[in-house]
């Protein structure tokens, strides 16, 4: 399948320039989450991914979208199959996630005009995902061959968009970059219980301004 610049898409291209998704796993959708996103969307990381493992989660799409409009850059993950796209993107998501490789989701991505990250972890899975028409290759789980394995996939496959996720915090942030990373994909380390807990929203907001300077930093 052919393949254009991905920074001639719009929504993707404010990804890049962003540097880093928050990949958001919350228990229960109420006035905190909200407040969370805000937070760290007013720290910078405006590029928000809510996963289907979020309870009634494309309804929370649905108010994410309501709420923040273009102020943030909203997509699903955790997208294992066409019905869950399709829905996502109805409710307002511009992009689509998911931890592994799926045609039928990637080819109903496509044919609804959004862009599509699916997972993939090897050469020939990372490889496969291209060909199979994804825009930009999430490269999960990170957390087990780190920043290394980035830079080595990118050696044979410089063409390929990858974004890594799982295992993406302060310490590894800019490595990831450094190895060739279109952009991060951030769960538990950037969406801090802890300080959500606490209620501490200008901590949280800080958070995501380390990681966006740490971009930037990283990139030069």
């Amino acid at each position: 399948m052919p393949h254009t610049d991905p920074l001639r898409n719009p929504t993707l291209k404010k990804i890049h320039d962003v540097g880093i998704v928050l990949v958001v796993r919350a228990e229960k959708a109420d006035e905190t989450l909200f407040s969370a996103l805000g937070a760290i969307a007013e720290g910078g990381v405006k590029a928000i991914e809510i996963t289907f493992s979020v309870p009634d989660a494309v309804s929370v799409i649905r108010q994410v979208a309501e709420r923040f409009g273009d102020d943030v850059i909203l997509g699903a993950g955790t997208v294992l199959n066409p019905s869950d796209a399709v829905a996502a993107v109805g409710a307002g998501a511009t992009y689509v996630v998911s931890p592994n490789t799926n045609v039928e989701v990637i080819g109903v991505a496509k044919r609804m005009g959004v862009p599509v990250m699916p997972g993939a972890f090897t050469p020939t899975e990372v490889v496969t995902a291209y060909n199979a028409g994804a825009d930009v290759v999430k490269i999960f789980p990170a957390s087990v061959g780190g920043p290394g394995h980035l830079k080595a996939l990118r050696g044979p496959l410089p063409h390929i968009p990858m974004m890594p996720t799982g295992g993406v915090n302060l310490e590894t942030a800019a490595p990831f970059i450094k190895a060739g990373a279109f952009a991060l994909g951030a769960g538990g380390n950037l969406y801090d219980k802890k300080l959500i807990a606490s209620g501490d929203f200008a901590g949280l907001t800080a958070l995501a301004k380390r990681y966006v300077d740490l971009i930037a930093e990283a990139r030069g």
